[in-house]
């Protein structure tokens, strides 16, 4: 087992170094959005290209930040069911939402994307959109981002199991939910007052 997490731990910060990094397109995004949009009002000039850029830039973080979503335990879930179960029945959950419903799924994804971004690649697909991109490059990011999340899930895995068997403590034990962090700091505002 602890193989298994020493390649843990290596998926886990490889995920946190790319998801740092690619977050960063958001502000690119947002500037090739604002310049588009100040060219076109100030110029009457118009470029398809730029405005599927914004769409692949958002798609890159989409896809590609995904994992770090799920290695901060920041994805999506029912809190309020989950927060009222006992922490054995949460770790089972993990357990069998990762095995069953997590890792089929990335599967399914990469093998159905494969042929699609394949497809696209041969024929060099280009934007049905006059001065559009080319789409090949899009569709493999979908490749990409499931590729990544499986890893990330399979890491996810073994640490649950790890931490089941009592070898490691959770990491996200102590963590403070953002909500939880600023429904406190208003409560404290409010009783300042």
């Amino acid at each position: 087992m602890q193989a298994l997490l020493k390649l843990s731990r290596g998926i886990d910060a490889f995920t946190r170094w790319t998801g740092k990094r690619l977050a960063w397109l958001i502000l690119v995004a947002v500037v090739v959005s604002a310049m588009n949009a100040i060219v076109r009002k100030s110029f009457d000039v118009s470029s398809n290209s730029w405005l599927e850029l914004q769409w692949v830039l958002f798609s890159i973080v989409f896809l590609l930040c995904s994992p770090w979503t799920l290695l901060d335990n920041e994805h999506i879930r029912i809190d309020i069911v989950n927060q009222t179960l006992p922490k054995p029945v949460r770790n089972i959950i993990d357990v069998i939402g990762h095995v069953f419903f997590l890792i089929p799924l990335c599967i399914v994804m990469i093998v159905t994307g494969g042929p699609f971004f394949r497809r696209s690649y041969e024929i060099n697909e280009q934007s049905g959109n006059a001065g559009g991109l080319p789409q090949w490059p899009a569709k493999s990011l979908i490749i990409i981002g499931f590729s990544l999340l499986l890893v990330q899930g399979i890491s996810e895995l073994i640490k649950r199991i790890a931490i089941m068997r009592g070898l490691i403590p959770d990491p996200h034990e102590s963590q403070v939910k953002a909500i939880e962090a600023e429904v406190e700091h208003l409560v404290e505002a409010i009783e300042k007052r």
